[in-house]
């Protein structure tokens, strides 16, 4: 049975395909060697009364004639060569025939010549003539052959040129013709190819509703034209990077029943001035065609930063040109209806304020980092295709990781996948997440750093501070785990599980300061007063807290309830402050004084509790790495409850 399966089982026909730019390479190849090796031996010109002379002495083997070209050419006998060496410049004949050429009149007979010439000479010395015309097709071949691997090499040039520029859009957009270049490349997204749904997007809450009111709006407009409403034009999706603005955009195009054109805001950039424009105009035109339907810009600050802000650019900048069409294809004199618009972006400070306005992007989708239930259903998302052990908590995994977008979450579980493989384990546990996190936020272990006796006292005293004074003061986030083991450019950190709360006291702020000049303090109280580099990052955070305070949060007595923040990011092209000199010399005092009071404050704490500090520096020289248990055992439970009872002092 086998083998009448293999004999009725046809042979696979193997296609082999021709690439035409290595056939005009190959060609050009082959032009060019035949120019330098075809003619190695260029015969030397001599006149017609020579030849009667090499002729009559019987040292011509052979004459070729060609009658049309008037032109002969001589070939000598092979022992009469070097007779003639005085007349070539080189002193060296070619050995091979022929050795000269001649070049004659209209009026010469080659007949009647050479046989008279023959009729002088034995039989033996006679000269053999051979007579031809020359059609010169191989000639007229060679003189057009540089034509034609011109005309081969521009139209592989302008191939290139159409892929690179024009190619791959809808209706026609791109392949073999140069001249779409001003064609827009969106794709149109066909719903059976788009798997994504909004099942798949996990967390997300508000945003999700939003975006689905507006696919509910294209399936079912009755429902709202009937009260009056009208289509939206556009919704804007602000966030930091990896939050899931580019996924809920595909969740749209999965539940959407409307085409869906995706296209990157740097796709309108290009090197031909105009390009933009008509893309964009090429874009709406498509969108019109195939009305109700969604139009998806990612990355749209790449054309929609703010006009006159473009530093280094003029005011006829190619990329303002791309924005004003943009700016009268969503809301102009030519009303787009049934378009709607989404867009993406992280710099939503830059964005115009034109196209920041309602009638273009009535709606601002805020996608902000998920919090503590969020993360628990991107990590459901993530963990599927993963191979859990049985005693696998999520709820501590998503505890661990504040602040995580789900790009970084989505990160941590392939890490930890990748850390239990290489450990040889069959299953992925809690400790390999654990790892994996410690790797995304710390960097990778760094186990060939050698460290002195005295660094790594330095560094677990340094360690042991932050944690102390993390530990002690109830404004600050509990303290999880603290390590000397070298990761990226630290080489000890300190972790800690933020609280996610919205709003944040004075007090949490000098609480938290306290804990970052932790590290200093220690250090120098073990090293005799002598400090250290380690406390670089601890000092120029502490450093932005500190400022902040004074200059954004009116959290100063002296300069008052003034705020010089500025939302609209405007204030980076401006030159001057927005204060006066004297301000500014007293927020350099206000800072300077408040940096001041958190050390000797800090300094005091932990002088009060140095023994504790100690045996924790100890442990971590012993262990390397050390938990929340160790913490408790030697100073007892975490003080206070996220300042509650620092807040109660305050009002009292």
């Amino acid at each position: 049975m086998p083998e009448k399966q293999n004999k009725d089982r046809k042979p696979k026909i193997r296609v082999v395909r021709i690439n035409l730019s290595w056939v005009f390479y190959l060609l050009l190849v082959v032009s060019i060697g035949w120019m330098l090796f075809s003619n190695r031996s260029v015969p030397e010109k001599v006149e017609w009364a020579q030849v009667e002379e090499m002729i009559k002495a019987g040292d011509v083997k052979e004459v070729d004639y060609v009658r049309n070209d008037y032109k002969g050419t001589v070939s000598l006998r092979p022992e009469s060569v070097q007779k003639y060496s005085d007349l070539f410049p080189s002193g060296n004949p070619p050995k091979s025939s022929p050795q000269f050429f001649f070049l004659t009149s209209t009026k010469f007979d080659p007949e009647t010549s050479f046989a008279q010439l023959n009729e002088e000479l034995s039989p033996d010395a006679r000269v053999k003539l051979v007579i031809e015309n020359n059609e010169n097709i191989w000639r007229g071949l060679l003189e057009w052959l540089p034509m034609i691997l011109l005309i081969v090499f521009w139209i592989l040039m302008m191939r290139s040129m159409a892929r690179n520029m024009g190619g791959g859009g809808p209706g026609g957009a791109g392949g073999m013709n140069p001249f779409n270049v001003g064609k827009a490349n969106g794709k149109l997204a066909d719903k059976d190819k788009v798997k994504v749904t909004f099942k798949d997007v996990a967390g997300l809450y508000g945003a999700k509703e939003e975006v689905m009111e507006i696919v509910d709006f294209l399936r079912n407009p009755k429902k709202y034209t009937a009260l009056g409403g009208k289509i939206p034009k556009g919704a804007l999706l602000v966030g930091p990077p990896g939050t899931g603005k580019t996924l809920l955009a595909k969740a749209v195009a999965g539940e959407a029943d409307v085409p869906f054109f995706s296209i990157s805001g740097s796709d309108f950039v290009e090197m031909f001035v105009g390009v933009g424009a008509s893309r964009v105009r090429d874009l709406f035109a498509q969108a019109k065609e195939k009305a109700p339907c969604i139009v998806f810009i990612d990355e749209i600050d790449a054309v929609g930063r703010a006009r006159g802000k473009n530093v280094g650019f003029s005011s006829n900048d190619e990329r303002e040109n791309t924005l004003n069409q943009l700016l009268t294809e969503m809301d102009g004199f030519g009303t787009n209806s049934g378009v709607i618009v989404l867009a993406a972006t992280n710099r939503a400070d830059i964005l115009d304020k034109a196209l920041m306005r309602a009638g273009r992007f009535d709606r601002q989708i805020h996608v902000t980092l998920p919090d503590l239930n969020e993360r628990k259903e991107i990590f459901q998302v993530h963990l599927k295709p993963l191979k859990l052990a049985e005693d696998f908590d999520l709820d501590l995994i998503a505890k661990n990781t504040p602040g995580f977008s789900g790009a970084d979450i989505a990160n941590v579980c392939n890490e930890a996948a990748l850390t239990a493989a290489r450990k040889g384990k069959s299953d992925v546990n809690n400790q390999d997440f654990s790892d994996a996190v410690d790797r995304v936020v710390g960097g990778i272990e760094r186990k060939k750093t050698i460290m002195s006796p005295q660094e790594k006292r330095i560094t677990a005293f340094h360690e042991a501070g932050h944690a102390v004074a993390g530990w002690l003061l109830p404004g600050c986030d509990p303290v999880l785990k603290v390590s000397i083991i070298p990761r990226g450019q630290a080489l000890g950190l300190t972790w800690s599980l933020p609280d996610e709360k919205v709003m944040v006291s004075k007090s949490d702020l000098m609480d938290e300061m306290c804990c970052l000049v932790g590290g200093r303090v220690a250090e120098e109280i073990v090293n005799e007063g002598v400090p250290c580099t380690g406390a670089l990052n601890d000092f120029e955070r502490m450093t932005k807290i500190a400022y902040a305070m004074v200059t954004y949060y009116g959290m100063s007595e002296k300069v008052g309830n003034l705020s010089f923040y500025d939302s609209t990011g405007a204030s980076g092209y401006e030159l001057v402050k927005p204060y006066s000199e004297k301000t500014a010399q007293l927020i350099d005092a206000e800072a300077k004084a408040l940096v001041d009071e958190i050390t000797a404050r800090t300094r005091k704490i932990l002088t009060d509790n140095w023994e504790g500090l100690k045996e924790l520096a100890g442990l971590l020289i012993e262990k390397e790495v050390i938990m929340s248990d160790d913490i408790e055992r030697i100073f007892g439970p975490k003080a206070g409850k996220h300042g509650e009872e620092r807040l109660k002092k305050d009002d009292e």
